[in-house]
């Protein structure tokens, strides 16, 4: 009998790259949803048929109760979030209830549902639901040591990294608790095609898409020095099942252990179109962050020897793919307008 999969943010950046991993793994994939009308859900678009959806939302503890209850899933990976790290300045009640409190509701859901009380901290998951924690590499903020490993201390530079701190916090307290099989994958920034305009490698993509067919000039940026570890989505969510694989619970950090800068990526997109980037960027003070975290590197040792993970995508290779898909849709955007414009009614 194939394994049911519950997966909040579906419609997002990883929820979608999940969602094919698991049916490609033979698994049924119900995502949660807040009612039908998400203006996000052509990212799983071509899976529909093959997906089911239930609804839900992370600040309503008796929805997500009812969702666990009605799906009953083998596993519930915990992506849903704010993601945008800089609206956590703006919003920070707000991303703090989602990917802070939020993640001790789902936690509640599941022990109601699977019955679970107190424990003396057995986490082998024989016979109940596996839980995987969207925990972040922005948890780590102002880093003590290079490259952070699942030991390095956190010391988060923003509401989102405190927010995501406790969520980490909280799955290993219910794991040492009440025997929840919760794990937590530490991931350090991946990207892709799907990731949201508002995300400093997307935006980079789609303005050299922009500037290379004469729609735009320049593109404003913030902190060109601000260094990464980006990696691919695709690859990510491979390791996110695979945690939950695993005969114990445990936490991972998930990264390359390469660091590139904002002005790598730039340099790196308008390259892929023939572009020389600095005639195109412009630095802005007003994107620069109240506190900035200038470098994060993953050290991801123990997910390569317990896991079997490496990442397959180079930063080389992502940010073509990211640019020549924005080139793509661009083109096909513009022909369509142009098509527009010249019609008889």
């Amino acid at each position: 009998m194939s394994k049911r999969a519950l997966i909040t943010g579906i419609t997002g950046q990883d929820g979608s790259y999940l969602a094919e991993h698991l049916l490609a793994e033979g698994y049924q994939v119900w995502g949660l949803t807040r009612g039908q009308a998400n203006p996000r859900k052509d990212r799983v678009a071509k899976l529909i048929p093959d997906l089911a959806f239930v609804d839900g939302d992370l600040m309503d503890q008796g929805s997500l109760v009812s969702a666990v209850d009605l799906v009953q899933p083998d596993e519930v990976y915990n992506l849903g979030a704010v993601s945008f790290v800089p609206m956590s300045w703006q919003q920070p009640e707000l991303v703090t209830e989602v990917n802070g409190t939020g993640v001790l509701r789902m936690l509640e859901a599941i022990r109601m549902v699977s019955g679970l009380g107190k424990s003396t901290g057995g986490s082998d998951g024989h016979g109940q639901i596996r839980f995987y924690q969207a925990s972040s590499s922005e948890m780590f903020g102002k880093v003590v040591e290079s490259p952070q490993s699942e030991q390095t201390p956190f010391h988060p530079r923003s509401p989102y990294g405190v927010a995501k701190a406790y969520g980490h916090y909280i799955t290993q307290n219910y794991r040492e608790s009440y025997g929840v099989f919760g794990v937590s994958g530490i991931l350090f920034n991946h990207e892709s095609p799907r990731r949201g305009a508002e995300f400093v490698t997307r935006k980079i993509s789609l303005a050299v898409a922009q500037i290379k067919l004469g729609l735009q000039d320049k593109l404003l940026l913030g902190n060109l020095d601000a260094v990464r570890d980006w990696g691919f989505a695709g690859d990510y969510v491979r390791a996110m099942h695979l945690m939950l694989q695993q005969d114990k619970a445990r936490d991972y950090v998930v990264g390359t252990g390469r660091m590139h800068s904002v002005r790598d990526a730039a340099r790196i997109a308008f390259e892929a179109a023939d572009l020389d980037w600095e005639e195109h960027v412009v630095v802005d003070p007003a994107l620069v962050r109240p506190a900035e975290v200038e470098t994060l590197c993953a050290d991801y040792g123990d997910a390569r020897r317990e896991l079997g993970w490496e990442p397959e995508t180079g930063f080389v290779e992502l940010m073509r793919m990211m640019v020549e898909s924005d080139l793509r849709q661009a083109g096909l955007e513009r022909d369509h307008g142009e098509l527009l414009a010249g019609a008889s009614w």
